[in-house]
């Protein structure tokens, strides 16, 4: 794993379904060297529990602000 590089992908905890979902970045993911997986790198202090989403980030331009 190289986590030098940029990551290619959020890592999400999502609570809830649908449209009454909530969802909260905890963190980053990159592929494996060999391509088949992903190393997740949680925030520290977090404790996840249920579901996680991985998703490829959004263009800069459509995130919002903090």
């Amino acid at each position: 794993m190289s986590e030098s590089r940029k990551p290619t992908h959020d890592a999400f905890a999502v609570a809830g379904d649908g449209r009454n979902s909530t969802w909260t970045r905890i963190g980053a993911a990159w592929p494996n060297d060999d391509g088949k997986g992903f190393n997740i790198v949680i925030a520290p202090g977090l404790a996840v529990l249920g579901k996680i989403v991985l998703r490829e980030p959004k263009p800069q331009a459509d995130q919002e602000p903090d």
